[in-house]
């Protein structure tokens, strides 16, 4: 089965604050990062429960798995839910980002 994947508006948000991030820091790297993290994304079209369960699942009122994204100082978390045949990602936060809390998830709404 394939699935579809869309990004909510939160998680280009996400991915947008983080690409312009890099690309003040370090703007050889930025458009390789953000083609590889579309990439992995796309990805989740097959399959996409092989992904685990978040740490932070139990606050979520549905099933939220998630898809490490990166290496060591660059890795990202992309944060989703399977709705019948799609593939919502909810939020993508970097790893180094404390786990979400039900106050994060109403700030973050």
């Amino acid at each position: 089965m394939t699935f579809q994947v869309e990004l909510t508006p939160i998680a280009e948000a996400q991915i947008e604050a983080a690409y312009r991030w890099y690309r003040e820091r370090n703007p050889e790297f930025t458009d390789r990062w953000f083609r590889s993290l579309m990439n992995a994304i796309a990805k989740l079209q097959e399959k996409p429960r092989r992904c685990p369960l978040v740490i932070e699942h139990k606050i979520f009122p549905e099933e939220v798995h998630q898809l490490l994204h990166g290496k060591s100082k660059n890795l990202y978390r992309v944060l989703f839910a399977i709705r019948d045949t799609t593939v919502f990602v909810l939020y993508v936060r970097h790893h180094a980002q404390a786990p979400m809390t039900i106050d994060g998830l109403e700030n973050e709404s």
